[in-house]
């Protein structure tokens, strides 16, 4: 519910501070659950984690892009996030492969307060980030911070509304990311093939890496034409459902996985794709905010996928079920030729007379 007021509120402050302030909330959460390891405890940590993540939703995006407008690269957006989302997915895998040892040696208290850390690093990094170039925020937003803010939302809602490149973009950036959401189920899989319970983080590994893969390609990627990126989800789609079904122990369960993971890769590739067309799409000073407009989206996509799986699971398996989740991947990409924003980098000059009109207007 958070994604879009602050969405509105990163084009209106500076985006650095909230994603300063995102990674302190986060360290909070941390150590409210490493000291208070109760029913509210964990209920206020979630809360603090929600908001965190959603301060940070579109924030990072925006000033990366706004950045790089100002140094004339926007050129090398997609190649920076799809290393950057890489790298975070990275550290997530290490983080889940050493969270067992690490419980073992030190118990729930050593794992929270090196979370706790790893948040405060996250915070200083923040801290080292450049500030979004004041030719494009807002210039009065600290005299009339309230008018600013709806003046903020009124844009971003906008740009969504009267612009289809920009609204199809949206969509189809919510639609493909909402669907990664079935990596939840990779874990479950494993085990209701009758993988064996110390085999199981190896073989969700594999996806894992995957996905570092596919998101660290999207800087070769981002010009893919929209039938290039029909035929790559019509392939992931095949194979997610013949990952699914080829299941169980031993040599052939570990290839299933690798079409898993090949599936993962490809469609997290044509997510940070679409979301680079995305960016290239917005013209207005509301960036933050229809980015998280597309956040939002995704996570009701989420939620839709998990209702989903639990209804069919009443009648069906769950590699049947996870099989079937190919079909809507499938779906999606007869949408792609419509709803993909044509790849259009900006070029130095326009760049130029953007941040100029943006000095000029503040």
């Amino acid at each position: 519910m958070l994604e879009v007021p602050s969405g509105a509120w990163a084009d209106t402050v500076s985006r650095r501070a909230l994603l300063i302030l995102g990674s302190a909330l986060l360290a909070l959460g941390f150590a409210i659950w490493t000291l208070v390891p109760s029913y509210w405890g964990f209920a206020a940590g979630f809360v603090l984690w929600g908001t965190s993540g959603a301060l940070q939703s579109g924030t990072f995006e925006a000033l990366l892009y706004d950045e790089l407008t100002a140094r004339c690269t926007t050129d090398s957006y997609a190649r920076i996030i799809g290393y950057s989302t890489a790298a975070g997915e990275t550290a997530a895998l290490l983080a889940t492969l050493t969270a067992a040892p690490m419980y073992s040696w030190g118990g729930y208290g050593l794992v929270g307060w090196l979370s706790v850390g790893a948040a405060l690093v996250h915070c200083l990094a923040a801290g080292a980030m450049p500030s979004a170039p004041k030719a494009l925020e807002v210039a009065d937003s600290a005299t009339k911070p309230v008018g600013a803010y709806l003046g903020m939302l009124r844009s971003g809602a906008a740009e969504f509304l009267a612009r289809p490149r920009v609204r199809f973009g949206v969509l189809l950036a919510a639609l493909l990311y909402g669907f990664t959401a079935f990596d939840e189920y990779f874990g479950l899989l494993a085990r209701a093939e009758g993988v064996a319970i110390a085999t199981i983080p190896l073989l969700v590994g594999i996806t894992l890496a995957g996905q570092v893969v596919g998101t660290a390609l999207a800087g070769r990627t981002a010009a893919m034409r929209a039938r290039t990126m029909v035929a790559v989800l019509l392939a992931a789609a095949g194979l997610l459902a013949i990952g699914a079904l080829l299941g169980g122990p031993g040599v052939i369960g570990a290839l299933g996985f690798v079409a898993l993971g090949t599936a993962y890769g490809a469609i997290n590739n044509a997510v940070i794709v679409t979301e680079v067309r995305l960016q290239e799409a917005i013209t207005g000073a509301a960036r933050a905010t229809v980015t998280s407009v597309a956040s939002l989206f995704s996570e009701l996509v989420a939620l839709a996928v998990f209702g989903a799986v639990a209804l069919v699971s009443m009648w069906f398996s769950l590699p049947t079920v996870v099989a079937l989740l190919g079909i809507p991947v499938a779906l999606a990409a007869t949408a792609v030729p419509r709803w993909l924003p044509r790849h259009q980098p900006r070029r130095h000059a326009e760049v130029e007379v953007v941040v100029s009109d943006s000095a000029m207007t503040g």
